[in-house]
């Protein structure tokens, strides 16, 4: 029986002290990352260093660890370090170091600002390399759970009751302690300390009471606007027709917090948001423009807006600011969240082709809804009319239909296989630095498919 199975041995040492990049097959993601990184001008991030004290690890290894960890599931600073000793892969981009995770984690939080121009060297690569041309992108929107329970949100009514309960507390307490007889009092009551975790409460609803209020005075800014601008609407069409305008007046917007607004104690930044399992949950909503072709990700930002309605104007500003040599974007595919004449007026404005769907079609239509084709385009038709038309011809419905097939996959693959559904940083700068990380981490990912 012994000569049926192989030996076990783990005991007899090397003849010769073994490489760690033998124990990595060619073509593996690990070194396609340290290939890119080892292209990426990276001296914004090397500049901030002093140079004193011992010295640092090197930038290049600490952002392949960073980029890799990202694209395999592995985001905590301490599963990084750990990996380092565990995983080959991980081994072999930290050169059989192991940087402790205060120093990844402290590197991370550090040079997220930096990361953003990263982001476009690695599209630039990727144009060299003859995977990237722009043309059609698809653009959506996912909502990623924030680092903060939803059950930590104070609303300004309760704010405002909790507030009074805790300085009559605060009162009582002051009055028993100015007494000589706690009998009242259990004497396992420590009045300095209850004094003391009341005040931190109050403290800390005081400061969640200015959010709330600066939020309602942003609020009532734009309603009062949106106000005004009715009223004047209105005055026109009167002035115009010499008729008084049918309907209700607009009401003038009311200043001040509202019972239900509310705010975070815990990442005051984040925003209770709609979520596709159904209900509420504290999130960021996360954008991508997908390139229809490769699936990369040409533009990525981070709101904290619950819908799309807004999205479309920074994206394009972001696609006006990829350099020339990428190619020109041609046609954007977003779906009905996305509608609004405004933002239809701002795709022509750059010459970009919109497909924003402008309703939700019902599934399963008959054949001859499927293949029919619409009436003419009537002559002098405005941008949203002519959006409308195409959409409603074959070849329209067939530009659209990739939609579906490209940006929502990449969010499926981030969140399922990749693991990313929730952000570990916190306030709404970080977690845009960490979004920049998320995309980043996906196009490493999917250029190493590309390039085969």
């Amino acid at each position: 029986m012994s000569d049926t199975f192989r030996q076990v041995d783990r005991n007899t040492p090397f003849l010769l002290p073994p490489s760690i990049g033998d124990w990595l097959p060619e073509g593996h993601l690990a070194r396609f990352v340290v290939e890119i990184v080892g292209q990426l001008d990276l001296t914004p991030i090397k500049s901030a260093y002093s140079g004193r004290g011992s010295k640092a690890h090197h930038p290049e290894m600490l952002l392949a660890l960073l980029f890799y960890g990202y694209a395999t599931g592995v985001f905590s600073s301490r599963k990084l370090e750990q990996a380092t000793y565990d995983s080959v892969a991980f081994r072999y981009i930290a050169a059989n170091d192991h940087p402790d995770h205060d120093t990844v984690a402290t590197f991370r939080k550090r040079f997220l600002p930096e990361l953003t121009p990263l982001f476009v060297q690695i599209l630039l690569i990727a144009h060299q390399m003859g995977c990237l041309k722009l043309g059609k992108i698809s653009l959506d929107g996912t909502k990623i759970k924030a680092n903060a329970s939803k059950h930590r949100a104070l609303s300004w009514k309760h704010a405002c009751k909790l507030e009074a309960q805790l300085k009559a507390e605060v009162e009582e307490l002051l009055k028993q302690a100015e007494q000589t007889d706690h009998s009242e009092l259990p004497d396992s009551v420590d009045i300095p300390a209850e004094l003391n975790r009341r005040e931190e409460r109050l403290s800390a609803i005081a400061k969640a009471k200015i959010e709330i209020e600066r939020r309602a005075a942003e609020r009532h800014t734009k309603e009062q606007s949106e106000y005004e601008k009715k009223l004047a609407e209105r005055k026109a069409k009167e002035q115009k027709t010499g008729k008084k305008p049918g309907g209700r007046p607009p009401k003038p917007p009311v200043s001040g917090p509202r019972d239900k607004d509310q705010v975070n104690l815990t990442d005051e930044e984040s925003r209770i948001m709609p979520v596709s399992s159904g209900g509420f949950d504290q999130c960021y909503n996360a954008q991508a423009g997908v390139d229809i072709e490769t699936m990369l990700i040409v533009s990525e930002h981070l709101t904290q807006n619950p819908n799309d309605k807004l999205e479309i104007t920074p994206v394009l500003e972001e696609l006006k600011a990829l350099p020339e040599k990428l190619g020109t974007v041609d046609s954007l595919l977003a779906d009905t969240g996305y509608y609004s004449e405004a933002n239809v007026a701002s795709c022509e404005k750059e010459n970009i082709l919109p497909f924003i769907s402008i309703k939700r079609d019902h599934h399963n239509q008959s054949i001859k809804e499927r293949f029919a084709e619409p009436d003419p385009l009537p002559e002098g038709a405005d941008a949203v009319t002519q959006m409308k038309h195409r959409l409603q011809t074959q070849e329209g419905k067939a530009i659209y239909a990739k939609r579906k097939s490209t940006v929502e996959p990449v969010f499926g693959i981030i969140k399922a296989i990749m693991g990313f559904r929730q952000f570990l940083l916190r306030g709404v700068e970080s977690v845009r630095g960490e979004w920049d990380l998320v995309c980043i981490a996906w196009n490493l990912k999917r250029l190493h498919v590309l390039a085969g």
